[in-house]
């Protein structure tokens, strides 16, 4: 296992590109097996959780073709649908959250699917009853073995999915792209309502329409789909990654540094500028960039009757909850407090003991909430040693880290590159000084 060994207290300075979506990335590769046609996709990010998932394709069967960088070919024309029965399966399906997303696909083609219970971030419970439910409306029939911690989904004598009106109980995203998937080939219409509607969602609907499916209502939670019988070949150019953007943004703010992020494509952003702003973050939009200005001081706003700001998360167009950690870190350096409202998952505020252990002064108020006073860079975090628990509080440890006074050790940065793109490489060249040694 890696190690980052980071000097921190430096201001860093240049040009950053953010890589492509991680979560779109992960949706679009899943749907290359719903035809037998080739599709390319550009613009994927290189970190472990897209390698994983490349390697479950090609294990199936998917032809994969690399033209440059992250520009790839797929054709899934041979899928030995048996492969997921092995062992061989059960242990990269476990390992991220993303295998979940070829059970609609495969379902929706073969008749039949078999997955294990993926595995992914340690942030809390992560229902699966949005897929299974969804699934189940469609037409499928859903057993599961205990012992080896599997769910088998089929149709009646092999028959086609049937389209159905759908209410999902939760706007999970994965859970949208599933059904939206599995209904793409399904006998007759399909309505999802209280669909997902993030960018990703909206980025897989309009390459399933390059493909030929038939889509109404991309954008908005209420989602039609018509079942046609197969789908073709496209093209397909993933978003940049809002949630690297983001990361950007608080590691400027917190380490006093002049950063320019490229091409972010502003309006796929939806409220995550302004929630920056609202911590009292300059950010500036040049054509389709950000521009950060270096400043030594930054003052969270304080609401129209001078309550502490409370900051949350929500389905989209609320604030995504993957930027809850980054925003926690870069309050501790802010002037004036802030409430941290975690709603979605139970775990994902437990690494502010790290924060705390650095000097941050924050009270953890319940496994949701965290009161963040801010020390406005005059008390300074310290170096210490540190582990990664998921990709995004790893991140945010690290940007911690290049803020705080002294060095600082992270290990398990292996959860970080399954987000990250060579993330101390490019570091570097802003001039963090940041070695990863074995």
């Amino acid at each position: 296992m890696g190690i980052f060994k980071i000097k921190g207290g430096f201001p860093l300075k240049g040009e950053i590109k953010p890589q492509g979506s991680k979560n779109e990335s992960l949706q679009v590769l899943c749907a290359v097996l719903l035809t037998t046609e080739k599709l390319r996709i550009k613009n994927i990010p290189d970190i472990g959780d897209i390698k994983c998932l490349m390697k479950i394709l090609r294990d199936i069967g998917v032809l994969i073709k690399k033209n440059g960088v992250g520009d790839y070919t797929f054709q899934a024309k041979n899928i030995d649908i048996e492969y997921l029965n092995t062992k061989k399966f059960r242990e990269y399906g476990k390992s991220i959250r993303g295998s979940i997303m070829i059970a609609g696909p495969l379902l929706t083609r073969f008749r039949k699917v078999c997955i294990p219970i993926p595995g992914g971030d340690r942030i809390g419970r992560r229902r699966l009853d949005a897929h299974l439910t969804g699934l189940k409306l469609l037409g499928s029939y859903i057993s599961y073995d205990k012992e080896s911690q599997y769910f088998v989904l089929h149709t009646k004598n092999n028959n086609s999915l049937i389209g159905e009106y759908i209410l999902m109980e939760e706007a999970s995203i994965t859970g949208t792209a599933n059904v939206i998937m599995a209904a793409t080939l399904a006998k007759g219409k399909t309505t999802v309502y209280n669909a997902a509607c993030e960018p990703y969602i909206q980025q897989l609907c309009k390459l399933l329409k390059k493909m030929g499916a038939k889509i109404r209502g991309i954008g908005s939670n209420l989602i039609h789909i018509t079942g046609v019988k197969e789908l073709g070949s496209a093209t397909h150019t993933v978003l940049p990654d809002m949630v690297e953007i983001g990361s950007w943004i608080g590691l400027s703010a917190i380490t006093c540094s002049e950063i320019r992020i490229k091409n972010v494509s502003w309006d796929n952003l939806g409220i995550i500028p302004n929630t920056f702003q609202k911590m009292g973050i300059q950010l500036e939009k040049e054509k389709d960039d950000i521009y950060i200005p270096s400043k030594k001081y930054y003052e969270i706003k304080k609401l129209l009757n001078n309550a502490i700001l409370t900051i949350s998360d929500a389905p989209w167009p609320g604030l995504t909850p993957d930027l809850l950690s980054i925003l926690t870190v870069v309050a501790t350096q802010a002037k004036g407090s802030i409430l941290i409202h975690q709603k979605m998952f139970e775990s994902r505020l437990f690494f502010v003991d790290k924060l705390i252990e650095m000097g941050a002064q924050i009270i953890l108020c319940d496994p949701h909430r965290a009161t963040i006073i801010g020390l406005n860079h005059k008390s300074h975090l310290r170096g210490t040693i540190l582990n990664s628990p998921d990709i995004r509080a790893g991140i945010s440890l690290l940007i911690a880290a290049l803020s705080a006074q002294g060095t600082s050790i992270i290990k398990n940065i292996e959860q970080i590159d399954r987000g990250y793109e060579n993330i101390d490489q490019r570091l570097r060249f802003l001039g963090a000084k940041i070695v990863r040694m074995e």
